[in-house]
């Protein structure tokens, strides 16, 4: 098989009734799976019942977005995986249209399709807009959005663009590029899980790309909404893992302390909001990453030993440019 595109569905029947049939009508030629986590809803008497042609693997618990695909992918055969949400719309040729990239593009381990919001149908999505960047410090941003601020989809992304990583939402990837770097780390459970591993595929030498002629919807927070304090302690932690597990020893100490002051200010603003829930969710990814970090001490070797390109983040500093210079769009900030 050429394509398989996965689908890692938790308690989310009413999302595969309403999007699945758009993935089935416009990914033909491509083998169709939903892997379940351990669901406790209707969702696997729906597809038994409504979409009886589509392969179901059934994991027995919900291992979270990173486990749950790793051990899903070891059953699945194809050249190529797509990582897709329960929550995406997906529309003609956007499959053809990555592949047709990654095949005329051996240098490419992964590629995404634009993402615009299925709810509002003018603007970029949150999770991946039109790809994905990572600033001097760590934090992610992307073509279409900068921190809170999304952008009107007006084409002006529309050009094919080498991004620092690809959205998970949406992910097509290589399987012998997945397999080469191990798949996704299963500790981060889920968020900010695609840029740790884009983040090795690029520090490897290997191309990610945004391909903005395909084009797909996505509802977005489908599991866990803004603002929950589960994904404020997710999104804290995983992002200083990841940093932990790859940034080169000359940048570490200096990173990491910045950090440490500028997590203690998010904290104390969600304090003195009397957002409580997210204000201890912060100092509790602190305290884990503090406490978990030297776990990570091999494979921050094993990265650092097998990294050949170094320039994976850019030289903006986005809580400068974004709060202090007042630059809300990707096409103001300065361009390396």
């Amino acid at each position: 098989m050429k394509t398989a595109v996965v689908i890692l569905n938790w308690n989310g029947a009413q999302m595969l009734s309403r999007f699945l049939p758009s993935v089935l009508e416009h990914s033909k030629g491509a083998e169709v799976i939903v892997a379940d986590n351990a669901s406790t809803d209707s969702s696997l008497q729906l597809l038994r019942e409504q979409f009886p042609e589509v392969r179901t693997i059934v994991l027995e618990r919900n291992y979270g977005f990173a486990e749950g695909y790793n051990r899903a992918l070891q059953q699945v055969e194809a050249e190529y995986y797509v990582l897709l949400n329960s929550d995406v719309e997906v529309t003609p040729h956007w499959l053809t249209t990555l592949e047709n990239y990654m095949e005329a593009h051996p240098d490419c381990a992964a590629a995404q399709p634009k993402l615009l919001a299925e709810w509002r149908r003018t603007h970029f999505e949150y999770a991946g807009a039109a790809g994905g960047y990572i600033d001097a410090l760590g934090y992610p941003y992307c073509r279409g959005r900068l921190i809170g601020t999304v952008e009107e989809d007006s084409g002006q992304y529309d050009g094919v663009a080498d991004i620092a990583w690809a959205t998970g939402a949406a992910l097509m990837i290589r399987s012998q590029d997945w397999r080469a770097v191990g798949g996704l780390d299963g500790s981060f459970f889920a968020h900010q899980e695609e840029i740790d591993l884009c983040w090795r595929l690029r520090a490897r030498g290997r191309r990610i790309v945004c391909c903005p002629e395909s084009v797909v919807y996505h509802v977005g927070g489908g599991t866990l909404p803004q603002g929950s304090p589960r994904k404020t302690y997710l999104n804290f932690r995983n992002n200083l893992l990841l940093l932990y597990k790859n940034l080169p020893s000359e940048d570490l100490h200096r990173v990491m302390c910045l950090r440490r002051w500028l997590d203690a200010v998010a904290a104390l603003k969600e304090l003195l909001a009397l957002n409580l829930d997210n204000y201890r969710a912060i100092r509790r990814a602190r305290r884990d990453f503090s406490r978990i970090r030297h776990d990570y001490d091999a494979v921050r070797e094993e990265n650092l030993r097998l990294t050949t390109h170094y320039n994976i983040r850019t030289r903006v500093c986005l809580l400068w440019q974004y709060y202090l210079r007042r630059r809300t769009t990707y096409s103001q900030l300065p361009q390396s």
